[in-house]
């Protein structure tokens, strides 16, 4: 029986398909079925292969991926994997495919982006989206998106030395967006670590701000922690805690990759432990790995409260299981009860 995931690859560039192809064969586990340059001949593929998990470039003639993809919700619903240029116009594009149903993203190699750190990369979102039942995450979606309300703030006055640091990857841009849009507005500062390449995460906090009461921005080196605002660790750089004083304060920088991963949760989470101690809030969203699960067992021994997405919630299970099973976690809830708990909590 082969167990394979099987994975069909939706390029216009012969190069990126021979590249995907070639980089895939090596990885065990995985097998390339076939390859299509536009969305008529994937439709087609599609319905002969059955692949498992596809991967889709954005900008395609005939049919550009976006328009395909709806389609493919709609009537073939599969676990798919974004493929998109650096730009910033291709960085918009991916977070309205992450909205429509993708499950995850991933940057062309570029002079900057080696294939082989693409190949890593693209090779564990591929095994991780490949058993998600993307029917199941609609449905959960749906529910999550029905009837939201920013959550109560009563007693919230007194929480100017609080900061809450929140880790995702795999389904986390609309686990984070489905956090950040229940915020009150005086909620205390918020730091983020969602893996994404760089660009990307520019385009998902310019969404995440015109949806959300609080304000959201991509960080830069220095920015101030301050109530009503979330940071959003730039795409390939590390983002740590500092403090100065009464001030706190962020650092992006380069650095090694942790857990295949730039930026990390772990890393973000050892320096909240650092420096906040007591006065921090963990969450630790739906992904793949075990990103976050050392980083929150040091925020709870250093006083922290801790709180993880539930597996009925999560698109995958992977980082918040990695989390409970270290023992660096207060609170298991479901995604649409996360920013309640963290505000209770902050109280």
């Amino acid at each position: 029986m082969d167990t394979d995931i099987k994975v069909l690859v939706v390029d216009d560039s012969s190069v990126v398909r021979k590249v995907f192809s070639e980089e895939l064969s090596r990885e065990k586990g995985i097998k390339v079925i076939g390859t299509a340059p536009d969305p008529y001949v994937a439709r087609d593929k599609i319905v002969k292969l059955k692949p498992d998990v596809v991967t889709l470039d954005i900008e395609m003639p005939r049919m550009d991926g976006l328009t395909f993809l709806k389609k493919l919700m709609k009537h073939y619903p599969l676990p798919v994997i974004i493929v998109s240029s650096l730009t910033k116009k291709g960085g918009k594009v991916a977070m309205e495919a992450l909205a429509c149903g993708a499950l995850e993203v991933i940057s062309k190699p570029t002079a900057a982006y080696s294939v082989g750190d693409m190949s890593v990369q693209l090779a564990d979102k591929i095994r991780a989206v490949a058993r998600v039942d993307i029917t199941k995450k609609f449905k959960t979606a749906q529910k999550v998106n029905t009837g939201q309300s920013v959550v109560s703030t009563k007693a919230l006055a007194a929480t100017t030395n609080k900061i809450i640091a929140i880790g995702a990857s795999t389904g986390g841009t609309e686990a984070i967006r489905a956090v950040l849009t229940r915020m009150p507005l005086n909620c205390p500062g918020i730091v983020i670590v969602q893996h994404m390449p760089a660009n990307f995460t520019t385009s998902f906090a310019e969404r995440l701000n015109s949806l959300s009461q609080i304000k959201v921005k991509e960080a830069a080196d220095g920015d101030s922690i301050i109530n009503g605002q979330a940071l959003l660790a730039p795409g390939n750089y590390h983002m740590l805690l500092r403090r100065s004083g009464a001030r706190y304060y962020v650092q992006v920088k380069k650095g090694p990759m942790v857990h295949h991963q730039r930026p990390a949760a772990d890393v973000l989470f050892r320096s909240v432990a650092n420096y906040v101690g007591a006065n921090a809030i963990g969450i630790i969203l739906t992904g793949m790995g075990a990103d976050g699960a050392a980083g929150m067992l040091e925020m709870k021994q250093a006083g922290a409260r801790t709180i993880a997405q539930d597996e009925k919630s999560c698109v995958v299970f992977g980082m918040p299981k990695e989390a409970i099973k270290l023992g660096g976690v207060d609170k298991i809830v479901s995604l649409d009860a996360v920013a309640q708990t963290a505000i209770n909590m902050v109280i």
